[in-house]
């Protein structure tokens, strides 16, 4: 059975004049100290990791791992809080003798990123969320966070795509379809076949249309005579992929290759942006040939995060974000209590009653105050529902005011909530700007969700790392 944490601790001897070292020595040594007096996160997370690495390879044998859960765990709060890639944080780590000891490998070997990317893969979003209410439940008992106070707000996390447009969508298309008929002619020539692939060609059509693209959104009678080169080409190669998937499986099925496994995962790579391809085909031929406006919900954005949602939010620096909206709710002490992603957007007003139902879970009881901006409006039946249970509800009503309505949000009790929701705008800057939470690296929802939850609990644990001393 792989071990959970390391029993046996070094002394350190790294005494320090500067207040800065002091001071990040400090913040390690709180997060140690709160790690270690939860182990129910540590045995949570174990979970996880003891099924990735119990699984048998292809000749029948196990992985082993000789790092603790709890070392795991400890190297990817420090990836997040010192904003590092996987391979940045091991040679980061390697070469702090503080870090070292932080993780608890000391003065042994290092775990490779390669494998510390396939045990962070492996903690599933669930598991982060189920890690951040075990962090909240113990802050809630042990007094360091109370629900007097709560403030919601959302904000959009970006995915890792470039701009759509529907000839880069078909570039990408042919791009990786292409290469990956190459990977199949190294495994089964026949079952590529000699077809001539036309990369150059389709990188000249998408060029070219880029270039005559319209700021404008129209699209001329030139710029579609080359949409009518690109889309068959692209289509063709799609089919073509087809015909490859069916040739491969019969070869998987008369067992014919040395290794199935690797024909089977070819397999299900190529299926997999064949029907994406199909997908964005359609999408152009709508818009560009036919002039249709395709529905938002119903187009694709990028092949590599299907999942991807065009978000509108009214903002002047930024009207348009692609990737999906995030909700925070956060208690007076800074510390986010419950967090929330969506695969669609929400209206923000629906997300009251769940914010308020997850706080009396945690505290027993509705706040006191309640804070959020004016988009968590609904309507001023909605507030004074609200003000029978809270003591203050400051929520901004949109459009006009009468009298009384504007006397209500003249109050100082008011006033005072809004400046506490102004706050939240700095935890949520603080996330992005410090834990990376600007643009998401990480592919697919799965990995999407998780790196939330990882990013929440590194901001929690900084939060509570302030009061140990």
């Amino acid at each position: 059975m792989r071990k959970k944490r390391n029993s046996q601790l070094e002394f350190g001897f790294q005494p320090s004049n500067l207040a800065v070292t002091q001071e990040y020595f400090a913040r390690y040594e709180g997060i140690s100290a709160i790690l270690e007096e939860n182990p129910k996160i540590v045995d949570r997370v174990h979970e996880d990791l003891k099924r990735i690495l119990t699984r048998k390879d292809r000749g029948g044998r196990g992985r082993k791992c000789e790092f603790t859960t709890d070392t795991v765990l400890r190297i990817l709060v420090a990836q997040i809080i010192e904003g590092e890639s996987l391979r940045g944080i091991v040679i980061r780590i390697d070469d702090s003798k503080y870090l070292r000891r932080f993780v608890r490998i000391y003065n042994g070997k290092l775990v490779d990123f390669t494998t510390l990317c396939t045990l962070k893969n492996a903690i599933q979003p669930k598991t982060w969320k189920k890690v951040n209410d075990l962090l909240t439940q113990a802050a809630a008992e042990s007094g360091a966070i109370t629900g007097g106070r709560l403030r919601l707000d959302t904000t959009a996390y970006e995915t890792n795509i470039h701009w759509p447009t529907d000839s880069g969508l078909l570039w990408d298309t042919y791009s990786v379809l292409s290469r990956l008929i190459e990977f199949v002619r190294e495994i089964d020539p026949e079952a590529a076949s000699d077809r001539r692939l036309q990369n150059r060609k389709a990188k000249r059509l998408h060029t070219k249309i880029a270039r005559r693209s319209s700021k404008k959104g129209t699209v001329s009678e030139k710029t579609k005579s080359l949409y009518l080169q690109l889309i068959p080409l692209v289509e063709g190669l799609v089919s073509w992929t087809h015909v490859v998937c069916e040739r491969l499986r019969a070869g998987r099925d008369a067992e014919t290759y040395v290794e199935p496994h690797a024909v089977e995962s070819m397999i299900e790579v190529i299926g997999h942006y064949g029907s994406l391809g199909w997908k964005v085909i359609m999408q152009a031929q709508r818009r560009v040939l036919d002039g249709e406006k395709v529905p938002n919900d119903e187009k694709i954005f990028s092949i590599f995060e299907p999942h991807t949602e065009l978000l509108k939010r009214g903002k002047a620096g930024k009207p348009i974000e692609f990737g999906h909206m995030i909700s925070i709710q956060q208690v007076e002490e800074k510390f986010i209590s419950d967090y929330e992603v969506f695969e669609k957007k929400p209206v923000d007003h629906a997300l009251v009653d769940e914010c308020l139902e997850s706080h009396r879970k945690v505290f027993g009881e509705n706040p006191r105050e309640f804070s959020a901006d004016k988009g968590f409006y609904e309507s001023m039946a909605r507030i004074e529902e609200l003000e029978a249970d809270i003591e203050v509800v400051s929520i901004a009503k949109k459009g006009a005011r009468t009298a009384e309505e504007l006397a209500r949000e003249s109050g100082e009790d008011f006033k005072l909530g809004q400046r506490f929701r102004a706050g939240v705008e700095g935890t949520i800057s603080f996330l992005k700007r410090a834990l990376g939470m600007f643009r998401c690296r990480n592919k697919g929802w799965g990995h999407y969700v998780a790196t939330v939850g990882a990013s929440v609990f590194a901001h929690n644990l900084l939060i509570l790392a302030r009061s140990y001393g």
